[in-house]
């Protein structure tokens, strides 16, 4: 039986910096409905590979050198809004919300590849069934919210196009463990409601708990790739990444949910 075609591929992807390689022949693969996590140390070429796929990276100096990437099989478009009315949206490390516009605003801001405002409207109202605060607030300056209620603003605009391929980074920095808990119970419902996740996250843990694949990167290369849970007991990756020595007993089942809590 021949295998479903993913629904994003890099293949043997290198990207330069100017003279500066930051990735290097990266093959990796989103199958459609699943949530693939990138995970690895600082500089390791993550947000990197966020921009070559969003179309980003020409904005940061960057370009991709060789390899392809693939959606749905055919070559990306070459603006990041092509990309965008493509199926592909990309919440950016930090957020980078509009600070003075209210969240509403920020929300609508999302929505330029939608046509009438009926689609707006039920967009919308998608996002505030998922968030209530932010309805709730909805009028209020959206700098002024909490880290936490600025990255459900942030993930709401994203959503807004309703995307097929969802790409985020780092969407737990900074924030509270109660609220990181919240955002991958985010993540969870987008991706049930059939939306391809790519993401980039610190926390191991929870990103390997939350995730069907992870790959694993270092100085731009692929280091290691497999399913989570097979890469949850993977002793390197578990004193590396988890800060977890040994082998898997009880005690560390309790401190890690299992990657079988995925919805």
């Amino acid at each position: 039986m021949t295998a479903p075609r993913p629904l994003l591929s890099l293949q043997d992807v290198t990207t330069q910096y100017g003279k500066v390689l930051a990735l290097r022949r990266v093959s990796l693969e989103v199958p459609v409905g699943k949530i693939l996590a990138l995970l690895g140390p600082n500089g390791a070429g993550k947000t990197t590979t966020l921009r070559a796929v969003s179309g980003l990276l020409e904005y940061h100096g960057g370009r991709v050198t060789e390899g392809s990437i693939l959606f749905d099989g055919v070559p990306l478009p070459t603006t990041p809004s092509a990309r965008v009315r493509g199926g592909i949206s990309q919440v950016l490390e930090g957020r980078r919300i509009f600070q003075d516009l209210s969240i509403e605003e920020n929300l609508v801001a999302g929505s330029f590849t939608v046509r009438s405002r009926a689609q707006r409207s039920d967009a919308l109202e998608r996002i505030y069934g998922m968030f209530p605060i932010l309805r709730e607030r909805r009028a209020e300056t959206a700098g002024y919210l909490s880290g936490g209620q600025q990255q459900m603003v942030a993930i709401g605009r994203a959503l807004m196009s309703r995307p097929r391929l969802l790409l985020l980074d780092e969407p737990s920095l900074g924030l509270a463990p109660k609220i990181v808990e919240q955002i991958a119970e985010t993540i969870l419902s987008i991706n049930a409601e059939g939306a391809s996740i790519l993401l980039v996250e610190q926390n191991a843990a929870v990103a390997l708990r939350i995730a069907h694949q992870a790959v694993i990167m270092e100085t731009g290369r692929v280091a290691l790739s497999g399913a989570s849970s097979a890469l949850q007991q993977d002793a390197k990756v578990r004193e590396v990444y988890l800060g977890m020595a040994g082998s898997v007993d009880r005690a560390d089942d309790t401190a890690m949910p299992p990657s079988g809590n995925r919805r």
